[in-house]
């Protein structure tokens, strides 16, 4: 039988090369694993040659490539026969900006008339929609012949665009182009003159109006019929941050499927709670993530790490500073555009105020005041206006964006529209604010600062704050209680940006520094490290002690650094990538690699083994916390990735099912506990979904107790010169690593 609530996932990334029949053929060997559900990236229509499935195309159907309807049809059959759920995740903020999606073209074609125009956000009173798809300015590329009109649309290279009907009847291709629903524009100018909403800074996904009924019963038919059919058991939704009125939507799929859970991707910040009222099982489970390594991270030996950071690097701005000139240079370049729209509603929105009548500049002022203030993903106001803890957030967002500015007057007066919108525009310009406080947020510290600020990289990741990289004993039973039943636990995705065992390695570094720096201390003195910022050097480090031994470390090294280099956009970008600089940081990150596998020094050997019981603790605290786990693909074992598409590699499925069978190497011994853990976790279900939480962290290492009744469940990392080993004669689980860990697992 299959369970509501999840005993365990199996996150699986279709795609590149894997379909539905190909799963199908390792269902024997998930369902062994001891999961209850295969929680599964999208499956719908994407761009052809699409490598994640994120960039829909058409959401009424199941993509060929991976099998169609009938192929999903089979595997859902397939997995019910081995008592296997689904957990399908659907995409209801964006599809794909391309003349690929059927609904678009037709909006091409038709306009404001075409009934799928209010499918889309697009905002139709600033003029046609833009298409910023040229490589050259418009009228350069029309002098030079570019364009041409065949068979009825508007050809440039290998793109076709349909016209407008009844506008083809002229040779005169300017006047062609004038008399179309849309404007093609040189790519350079988006920033300046897109017309639709994106996701986050992506040009090619166009948000989608699911706040509308009609929209949300369009979008959401073919989900709808796959649930009620059977073959779906449960949904994850994507970014929910993006939408409109994310507890509206949750309201609005509860109602239309009342006996399905619902998870949602949910980066909550510090402190935040996921609302009470929201209509979910519980987030994804980022915030689990943050907090084991948090727990795992001794703050005394952060300290020592922070101080051998700055003496490798020199003087360098806090985090918090750090975060606040990314949000200023994201403003500026990858969400100029958003910022322009938001000030023009912004105009619109003080209108009937009497108290300002604020020009341009100073709205621009204010609204980006307001966005670099803002200091979670977004506030949740509607048109009945703004909660009482959103309430209190936007007067803290407010007094501080207010800070320095000539004159507070439109900043407060747009504060108080935010917690208050009572005008259609008003209530317009507050939908805005909210979807593009998330993705200013999210592009500046996880895609930006999160490369540039690289003291310690296992606190920078997807939903962590660097800078509050541990935690107390009392601090994490409180989070621990926070937690919900329904609540994923995740330590690796699709999205982190180092893989959960990679991570692990990379904690080790704050219990062991010195070794750390000393490491740096060697690579500062290779040949390769000439011309390279230590910054970089220190990053490349980390980089090369979280890949090494893994299979293509040295070729992988090359494609993360060109990643880390253009997000951090200081000394490479995508836009303009300088190669000299990318070349001589992936040779660093080569050669040491190299080094280290001709002559492992004893700091690395010493970082390794601490990471050895650092990876078994992450695994057991994991399957043992308040929630339920998710086993990434791959994760069973051994897992050494980077951020994607590193960690999109294809999985060893068959060395994985002889992984755990034999061998003491870090690799079979997580096999064999992730075997050992998921059947616990059926066995203890009931104790584990009632239990309390206590966690203990002090010099003797970190302890993990669930107690129900007399019951008690004790997980345990204990470090060198710790307590007195307990009885080994009660562990569930022990393991005695060579620099003296212990990890241990007993039932009391």
């Amino acid at each position: 039988m299959i369970p509501r609530i999840p005993t365990a996932t199996c996150r699986i990334q279709l795609r590149e090369g894997v379909d539905f029949a190909a799963l199908t053929a390792r269902l024997d060997q998930i369902a062994d694993l001891g999961v209850s559900h295969l929680y599964l990236s999208p499956i719908f229509a994407a761009t052809e040659g699409s490598t994640h499935g994120y960039d829909i195309t058409d959401p009424t159907r199941i993509d060929d490539s991976l099998g169609g309807a009938e192929g999903f049809a089979a595997l859902a059959e397939q997995a019910k026969a081995r008592d296997l759920g689904i957990i399908l995740d659907i995409v209801p903020n964006h599809t794909a900006f391309s003349v690929q999606n059927p609904w678009l073209a037709d909006v091409l074609t038709h306009g404001r008339s075409s009934p799928r125009a209010r499918h889309f956000d697009i905002d139709w009173q600033a003029g046609p929609l833009v298409l910023p798809w040229l490589p050259a300015p418009f009228e350069q590329m029309l002098t030079e012949g570019a364009f041409r009109v065949r068979d009825g649309q508007w050809m440039f290279g290998d793109l076709a665009l349909p016209l407008a009907p009844g506008t083809n009847a002229t040779d005169d291709l300017r006047a062609l182009h004038e008399a179309q629903h849309w404007r093609l524009v040189h790519h350079v100018l988006e920033r300046d003159g897109i017309t639709h909403r994106r996701f986050f800074n992506v040009t090619d996904l166009i948000g989608m109006r699911v706040e509308d009924p009609s929209v949300f019963e369009d979008t959401h038919a073919l989900i709808l019929e796959l649930v009620r059919s059977g073959q779906v058991q449960g949904l994850r939704v994507d970014h929910v941050d993006g939408l409109a009125d994310p507890a509206g939507y949750l309201d609005r799929l509860a109602a239309a499927l009342p006996d399905t859970p619902i998870w949602i991707e949910k980066i909550l910040t510090g402190d935040e709670p996921l609302p009470d009222a929201w209509a979910t099982e519980g987030t994804t489970g980022y915030e689990a993530g943050r907090l084991i390594t948090r727990m795992l991270t001794p703050a005394a030996g952060l300290e020592r790490l922070d101080d051998a950071w700055h003496d490798a690097i020199g003087p360098t701005p806090s985090f918090a500073d750090t975060l606040t000139q990314a949000k200023h240079e994201i403003l500026d370049n990858e969400l100029a555009a958003e910022r322009m729209q938001l000030s023009r509603m912004a105009a619109h929105a003080l209108a009937p105020v009497s108290e300002v009548e604020p020009g341009p500049e100073a709205l621009r002022e204010a609204v980006t005041a307001l966005l670099i203030a803002t200091p979670r993903y977004r506030t949740y106001v509607t048109a009945r206006g703004a909660g009482a803890d959103d309430r209190a957030l936007i007067e803290q967002v407010a007094e501080e964006a207010a800070k320095g500015l000539r004159s507070d007057l439109v900043v407060r007066q747009l504060a108080g529209v935010w917690a208050e919108p009572s005008t259609p525009a008003q209530q317009a310009f507050v939908t805005r604010l909210q979807q593009v406080s998330g993705a200013l947020l999210a592009k500046a510290q996880e895609d930006t600062a999160g490369f540039r600020w690289t003291r310690y990289l296992p606190a920078n990741e997807v939903g962590a704050e660097p800078d509050e990289a541990s935690i107390t004993g009392p601090e994490a039973t409180e989070a621990m209680a926070r937690r919900r039943v329904g609540d994923m636990v995740l330590t690796s995705s699709h999205d982190s940006k180092r893989s959960e065992d990679a991570r692990a390695r990379l904690i080790a570094a704050s219990h062991l520094p010195e070794d750390l720096a000393a490491l740096d201390e060697a690579a500062a003195r290779m040949p390769q490290a000439k011309g390279v910022d230590p910054r970089w050097r220190w990053y490349m480090v980390q980089t090369a002690l979280a890949l090494h031994g893994a299979e293509d470390a040295g070729e992988r090294v090359n494609t993360h650094v060109e990643k880390a280099l253009r997000e951090a956009k200081q000394e490479s970008y995508w836009t303009n990538p300088d190669e000299a600089v990318e070349g001589r940081i992936a040779d660093l990150g080569r050669a040491l690699l190299e080094q280290w596998d001709r002559d492992a020094p004893a700091a690395l050997t010493r970082l390794l083994e601490r990471g050895q019981a650092l990876i078994l603790a992450q695994l057991m605290f994991k399957m043992v916390m308040p929630g339920f786990p998710d086993v990434y693909q791959g994760t069973q074992g051994l897992f050494l990735a980077l951020t994607d598409p590193d960690n999109r590699r294809p999985v060893p499925w068959d060395a994985l099912a002889a992984a755990g069978d034999q061998g003491d190497d870090i690799g079979a011994v997580k096999a064999r506990w992730t075997h050992r853990l998921l059947a616990l976790r059926a066995q203890m279900a009931d104790l584990l979904h009632d239990a309390d939480t206590r966690v203990q962290i002090d010099d003797a290492g970190i302890g993990l107790t669930r107690r129900a009744g007399k019951r008690q469940l004790i997980a345990r990392l204990d470090l060198p010169g710790g307590a007195a080993p307990a009885d080994d004669s009660a562990a569930i689980l022990d393991w005695h690593g060579p620099d003296g860990c212990r990890v241990h697992l007993r039932e009391a």
